[in-house]
């Protein structure tokens, strides 16, 4: 049973930082792309982190504008999502998942965590 587990998400005030954790059992997913996305209430579900296998390369979608940083950690088959000078625009619940590619589409995912609460006080 593969399984991904978010933890690190909760209630912050603007301008606050927290760190998401995303880690995996079941197998490994060295050769996977990495991501976290987001689902705010009335919006549409986003990536707005993702980094390759390799980890050579990242992207993020310009509404970050560099507040967020996404690393991996093979060897615990864990990813993270450090977020900087949060918005209450951020708050959403955040989903880390795993795919072949780097996918932007987020039904191209083959595997997905339950989601951690991400809340953002102005």
């Amino acid at each position: 049973q593969v399984q991904l587990v978010e933890s690190g998400g909760g209630l912050v005030q603007a301008g606050g930082s927290l760190r998401l954790s995303c880690r995996a059992s079941g197998r490994t997913f060295n050769n996977y792309a990495l991501g976290w996305s987001r689902q705010a209430p009335g919006k549409e579900r986003e990536f707005v982190a993702i980094i390759e296998s390799s980890g050579h390369s990242t992207y993020y979608i310009d509404s970050t504008e560099g507040r967020f940083t996404i690393s991996r950690d093979n060897a615990k088959t864990a990813w993270y999502l450090e977020m900087n000078n949060l918005k209450p625009e951020d708050t959403a619940v955040y989903y880390c998942a795993a795919g072949a590619q780097p996918y932007t589409e987020y039904d191209r995912y083959d595997y997905w965590g339950q989601g951690t609460q991400v809340t953002v006080s102005s």
